[in-house]
Order: C-alpha cells, then structure tokens, then sequence
C-alpha cells in the first residue's frame, strides 16, 4: 500500500518527534547538525583564542587550561566531521531529497528511517554529556591515534578518569550506525521506487551523489567499527590491540581510521558536489555540461578512494615503495574532481546567470575548494609531506577542503530549497550579507596558516611561547589575524539565523517552481504535502532540459507530457 494513502499523523509527538515522515526526519537532522556547529563554534572560539593570546583570560569563559585546549581540540574536530557535517549534507538532503526526486511518496522503510535518527539522536546526547563526566571530555584528538586514545592518556586505565573517552567511542558507533540505517533506506528508495519513465541517467546528479557517498560510507567503515571496538576493549578489560608491550601495534589503528576516514571525505563532498549540479544549471539556465562524464569520474574517484588513505601516514615509518604507491594514488585521484570542477565552469559558460544567495555559494564553493585540492596535490607527495605534515599547512588545507564542502555547500543547498520545504522564499539581502562576510572572514582566518605551516608551527600545541621561532612579530600577527577573522566569520552567522526565521514568518509566499527548475521535487506543492505526490508522477525527459531550442520556455520539467 503506498504510504500516500495513510493519513497524516495528527498529534505533535507522532508528527515532529516519532515522525516517519521522510521530511520532517530531514529537518530534524538539520536542526540537530546546526545545533551542534553551534557547540564545535564556540570550540573553535576557544582554542583560537588561547593561541593568539595565550594565557590570557578569554571572554565568555575564563583561562583555559592545557587539558580544556586539548578538549577543544579533539571535539571540535569530531563534532564538525560526524555530527555537523554528516547529518547535514547526507542524513538531512538525503531524506529531504530522495523521495521527492524519484517520484516515491516516502523512504522504502519510514520505521526504520525513524529508528535511524533516534539512535543518531542518542549519540548525540551521549557526546554532549561526556563533556561533563568526571576526568572531562575526550582529549587524544579526533582522529583517536593510540597510544594517547587506549588508556594511558588520563595515565590511568582507571575507568571513571577514562569515562570521556569511553562515551566519544559509544557515541561514534552508534553515530555509524544511524547512518547505515539510513544509507540502507537511500539505496533501496532510489532502486526500487523511482517513477516510471525515470531511468537511471535521467535522476538528477544530486541523487546519484547521495547513493554513492552511502556505498562510500558501507564499504568504509566496517575496518574503523573494528577498530574503535578494539580501542574500546583496549581501554577498559586491559587488551593490547595497540599496546606494543603485549604483541599489539599502534599504527594498526591508524590504518583502520584512514581506511574509513578518506573516503569518508568523499562522504562528505559527494552530496554537495551534486547540490552544486542542481544550483549551476538551474542559475545559469543550462543543462548540467557532460552529465554521464561527471557520473563516471565519480565512479573512478570512489574507487580510487579506498586506495589513498596511507598519504596520512608518510611519517609513520612506512616503506618508501609504497609511499611512492600512494603518492601515485593521491595525484591520480585529483583528476576526477578536476574534471567535476571544469565541467561546473563549462556549466557556466555562457549561462544566462543569475548570482542569486544559492548560486553565490556554489560558486563560493567551487574558488574556494580549488585551493584546497591545489594544495592537496602538494601534500600527496611524500618528500613535502614530511615537512609539512602536522603543521598549520595540513590545517589550512583540510579546512580549505571541509569547509567549501561544509559551510559553502550546506548554505547553498539550504537557501535553494528553503523554499520547497518551507513555503517562504529567504530574504536576499540578508543571504547575500551572510555570504559575503563569511567568504571573506573564512579566506582571513586560514590562509595565514599556510604561511606559518610553511614557517615550521606545530599542531596541537597549547602554548608557543617555549618556542622562540614560533614567537616572532610575524607570527603572532599571522595568528591574531586568524583569530579575528575567525570571530566575524562567528558574528555574521546570527544572520542566518534571523532570516531563516525572519523569512518563515514574513518571507513572500512561495510557488511550487520559484527557480524554474526541472526535477520533480518542484512538481509538488511549497511545501510538500504528507505523501508528496496526489499520483504518481512519469517522468519524460532528463532533469537538465534548459533552454532547449525551439521551445519558449527556457525549462522544462521531468513530468511535463509536452
């Protein structure tokens, strides 16, 4: 029985909280994921702070200790990664998305997307409330490398003092969980319950990128699963999976991560990758240019992502010969995204453009990943790996990859289906001051430290000041100039904020097909009703037919018969 023909749930707790509906799922990831760039925000807030003024009182918070930077440090970089990142980009678009897209009226399985977000849910309360266990949050990074991650960090493996840690492992497995529920509901979804007529190259890019980050996401994180489950034993029953001493070995757990955690990068930029599809050639009234290409260079690329992830290790004491192999690897992988890159460019070549706040981001995103993939070449090889490796160089690059990724994407998506979720359409002016001093402050906070990478500063250190090279004038400007920039780009987010709810309550009312756009998601009223579709859509054409000779109309959408 479709689910269109259930009635829609009536009370607030099976409407918003024991929803099954797929979009209310979707918002309640995306309410979850902002929430929590809130908290790694202010994280980051933290650390910049103490390095640009170190030992100084902080506003809003007191000094900060050596043990609270460490903190910081480590949950930042996880919070951004797994619980901003993630649920953005994939858990939240994903469900927004997939059913409007193909034509369905709700997931495969609405029970079990449920499930996946309260288990996502329950990770998120077990993160936050490590934060306040005895011995305090988890300190050893976020990427979790042992010796520091098993036990000996706190220097005890007593299990209250390591109470933190034991709850980071927990909430990070029962995070991958939630999503391997709810990869399983993309993938069968987009399989088993596209409209007729929709043939697999006819669904827009977006969907195929939100399946082929979930595959990513499946075939990746078994090897990390294992491994957290190892550090986990390691740290409370006295196992030596990473302990030299008893026949283990640390570096393992550095393979498991990376195994997962490159890959999981394409988790991450696939989703927005296709958003930038949808955005480029709905502003620029052009079809998507060399569509199956930008399909089989992705392709290369997921495969070739499980072959790249020892690059992290150059420093690691492994074989030269394979460094070389992995070298080869990491060069190679660059030119799939390449191609995607100068196909969106093609994409805009003389398009009727329109710099709308959506399309500012996509294109926001494309200048500002360039610099990060440019410098990922740099860092693909070995000999200046060994150099710049764990400097602010490493810092700026991967910030330079995540946050166009992250920030760029999500805004971009965000803005351009406000709309068709929220039956408002988002105030411009607002947007466009949002995008402007947050481009700005995010170019001001990180490209001072390709400089004092290249000047030799360290990551994770708390204080510099017992480095005198590391003290100079110009460093400690390069590092206050970071940290200004950083709290504009903090001050201009309360803009979003105001016009996301601004815009629900006093934003102009909008169409079903404000953009003009094709694919099936704007068929359907703004916003769109319990079960989506009065009947089943058919589809007739590609999701990109723009400005096709001959016809008036400079769109034409999936389901229009003529």
């Amino acid at each position: 029985m479709s689910h269109a023909m259930h009635a829609a749930p009536t009370s607030f707790l099976r409407k918003y909280v024991f929803a099954t509906d797929h979009k209310v799922i979707g918002m309640q990831y995306l309410i979850t994921g902002i929430l929590m760039a809130l908290v790694g925000g202010f994280l980051s807030y933290l650390f910049r702070m103490q390095l640009a003024f170190p030992g100084e009182s902080i506003p809003g918070f007191g000094k900060l200790a050596a043990s609270q930077y460490n903190i910081a440090i480590t949950m930042h970089g996880t919070i951004m990664v797994f619980w901003v990142a993630m649920p953005i980009l994939l858990a939240a678009f994903g469900n927004f998305l997939i059913p409007l897209m193909v034509g369905a009226d709700d997931m495969a399985f609405p029970t079990l997307n449920m499930m996946s977000y309260q288990v996502f849910f329950i990770s998120t309360v077990i993160l936050l409330v490590s934060f306040f266990v005895p011995g305090g949050a988890f300190a050893a990074g976020w990427t979790a490398y042992p010796p520091l991650s098993a036990g000996t960090y706190a220097g005890s493996k007593d299990f209250l003092s390591n109470m933190g840690g034991h709850l980071w492992i927990i909430a990070i497995a029962l995070e991958f969980i939630a999503f391997l529920m709810g990869g399983i509901n993309f993938l069968v979804t987009s399989f088993n319950m596209r409209a007729p007529g929709l043939s697999w190259f006819r669904l827009p890019v977006v969907v195929w990128m939100l399946d082929l980050a979930v595959l990513l996401f499946m075939f990746s994180i078994g090897p990390l699963l294992a491994g957290a489950i190892m550090l986990l034993f390691d740290r409370t029953v006295g196992t030596g999976f990473y302990d030299p001493a008893q026949g283990g070995d640390p570096i393992l757990f550095q393979h498991l991560f990376w195994f997962f955690g490159h890959p999981e990068v394409y988790v991450m930029l696939l989703p927005t990758l296709g958003f930038l599809c949808e955005i480029l050639a709905t502003f620029a009234r052009k079809p998507i240019f060399g569509y199956k290409y930008i399909l089989y260079f992705t392709f290369g690329a997921a495969l070739l992502s499980f072959i790249v992830w020892a690059h992290h290790q150059f420093v690691s004491g492994i074989n030269p010969r394979m460094a070389n192999f992995f070298s080869l690897t990491t060069l190679l992988i660059s030119v799939p995204f390449t191609v995607i890159v100068f196909a969106s460019i093609a994409t805009l070549w003389r398009g009727n453009i329109q710099f709308s706040v959506p399309m500012l981001w996509a294109v926001g995103f494309v200048a500002e990943f360039m610099i990060g993939g440019v410098t990922g070449v740099y860092l693909g090889s070995s000999a200046f790996d060994i150099y710049a490796h764990d400097t602010y160089f490493v810092i700026a690059h991967f910030h330079y990859a995540l946050i166009p990724t992250v920030v760029f994407g999500g805004f971009a998506a965000i803005h351009f289906w406000y709309p068709k979720f929220m039956g408002r359409m988002p105030n411009e002016t607002l947007g466009k001051w949002h995008f402007w001093i947050t481009a700005i402050a995010f170019n001001g906070i990180f490209l001072p430290l390709f400089f004092t990478g290249l000047m030799g500063e360290h990551r994770r250190i708390f204080d510099y000041s017992a480095w005198p090279s590391l003290m100079t004038d110009e460093m400690k400007l390069y590092r206050k100039f970071a940290t200004t920039s950083l709290l504009v780009l903090l001050a201009a987010q309360p803009l979003f904020f105001i016009n996301m709810i601004y815009s629900y309550f006093k934003g102009a009312w909008a169409v079903n097909n404000p953009y003009k756009a094709n694919s099936l998601e704007w068929s359907v009223p703004s916003p769109p009703p319990h079960g989506n579709f009065t009947e089943v859509p058919t589809v007739y054409r590609g999701a990109y037919e723009f400005s096709v000779p001959g016809r008036e109309a400079d769109y034409w959408p999936q389901d229009a018969k003529s």
